[in-house]
């Protein structure tokens, strides 16, 4: 008993200092060392909080051409909305403004001319020869990855990019590479250039007649790899835009949302918590001290992670913060029946986790899945949701199964014979 009694108290006091971190932070100087882990709601270092919370910068870009068909502003829209996700800023908007502008508001940046350095160039790509002359265009490259491994049979693993072309760039860069692959007088190379200016300078050696080919030689190590790719990835535009207007706007809800939300969710969390002590007793306790350890672990990923968090965002997480004490009403009802029907505390807690738990995967499978669907297929504030939602549905599944059953084995080493503690009315059953 006194084991148990030592491990509960144990746990229950690294869950309540790990939930102080996570949510306040804190900061230690020890001699020459100094520890620190910033507020969950600190706008520089901690979640980062959606345009709807924080404000933000408006950039409006307009199409440097004389027309621009739907299409072609279509993907001045999907290009941006990409380079957007890359960088994490799932929350930020991208929508067409008349015939040939594009409006995009990113989140937390204040300054509109550092949200411009942030969102990167978006000018028009195109490779060209040693002479100037344009051989491919962005519209005719798939896509760029950065990756690591053996580019040839002799050579070692080195860092690359591989290129993916369309169908209308395979010829053209078949013409352009035998041409380059030809000379002699070192001009023996294609620029990759943005917005007039050179970003890589790869020599060719061959005639390159596929949809992929790669670039390498001379990268240090991913950084340089991924900001060439994500560069190219996102000049993939059939004409060169310009910013015209930059500002930057308060909350869209407001500067109490974000108070008010978590107000609202505070007064949610307390009233799941004191339901679960009434209905289920101790057990209903050992859930509660679970359920803070899901919220200080949802809160340390998002704040390490820096992602982005709205009002969207947060009904993602208390949507799994009910699927987390879904999880622990399942386990318990179980528990009580194999109580009710006169079986042990250990007996019933191993049964309850046992036969509770295809339930609880099923549960937490198919909500992973809508999860990915929304995310894969959604934008915006809608990934947002997801990220949430996914995060706050694996966590809530660990808290569950993992701390929530060791906190319920320490109380089988109690030896607790009131079985009223355990939400059940029969009486005189014993403990193994």
């Amino acid at each position: 008993m006194g084991k148990s009694i030592t491990k509960l108290v144990i746990a229950i006091l690294v869950i309540a200092l790990g939930a102080s971190i996570a949510l306040f932070g804190f900061n230690i100087q020890l001699g020459g060392w100094h520890i620190s882990y910033p507020n969950a709601l600190d706008e520089e270092q901690g979640i980062r909080q959606g345009l709807d919370l924080v404000g933000g910068s408006v950039i409006t870009y307009e199409a440097q051409a004389e027309s621009a068909t739907d299409s072609e502003m279509e993907t001045v829209k999907n290009v941006l909305r990409k380079r957007l996700d890359t960088l994490g800023y799932n929350e930020a908007t991208v929508t067409r403004q008349g015939e040939k502008k594009v409006r995009v508001e990113i989140p937390a940046i204040q300054d509109p001319e550092e949200a411009v350095q942030t969102l990167g160039q978006t000018a028009k790509l195109t490779f060209r020869d040693a002479d100037g002359n344009v051989v491919l265009e962005g519209t005719d490259v798939a896509s760029a990855t950065a990756a690591f491994g053996q580019v040839s049979e002799t050579g070692g693993d080195q860092h690359y990019v591989q290129l993916k072309l369309n169908d209308s760039g395979v010829a053209k860069f078949a013409e352009a590479t035998a041409a380059a692959a030809a000379k002699a007088d070192g001009t023996n190379y294609i620029s990759i250039m943005l917005d007039e200016k050179e970003i890589s300078r790869p020599s060719v050696s061959q005639t390159i007649n596929s949809n992929t080919c790669v670039i390498s030689g001379g990268f240090a190590d991913r950084s340089e790899t991924h900001e060439l790719a994500s560069l190219i990835n996102s000049g993939n535009l059939p004409f060169s835009i310009k910013d015209v207007e930059l500002r930057s706007v308060g909350p869209t809800l407001g500067e109490k949302a974000l108070e008010t939300s978590l107000f609202a969710a505070a007064i949610g969390i307390l009233l799941i918590l004191v339901f679960m002590v009434v209905c289920y007793r101790l057990p209903g306790l050992m859930a509660d001290i679970a359920l803070v350890a899901y919220i200080a672990i949802v809160t340390f990923i998002m704040s390490f992670f820096r992602i982005n968090l709205s009002l969207p965002g947060i009904a993602g997480i208390i949507l799994s913060v009910g699927m987390a004490v879904d999880a622990n009403v399942i386990i318990f009802a179980r528990m009580k029946e194999e109580l009710s029907l006169g079986k042990t505390v250990k007996t019933a807690v191993d049964s309850g986790f046992n036969r509770a738990f295809i339930a609880i995967l099923d549960a937490n499978v198919t909500t992973m899945i809508a999860a990915v669907v929304l995310y894969y297929f959604g934008t915006g504030p809608i990934q947002g949701f997801a990220i949430t939602l996914a995060i706050g549905t694996l966590v809530s599944m660990f808290t569950a199964i993992v701390i929530t059953k060791f906190l319920l084995r320490q109380l089988v080493g109690l030896k607790i014979k009131n079985m009223s503690l355990f939400g059940v009315k029969k009486r005189g059953i014993e403990n193994a």
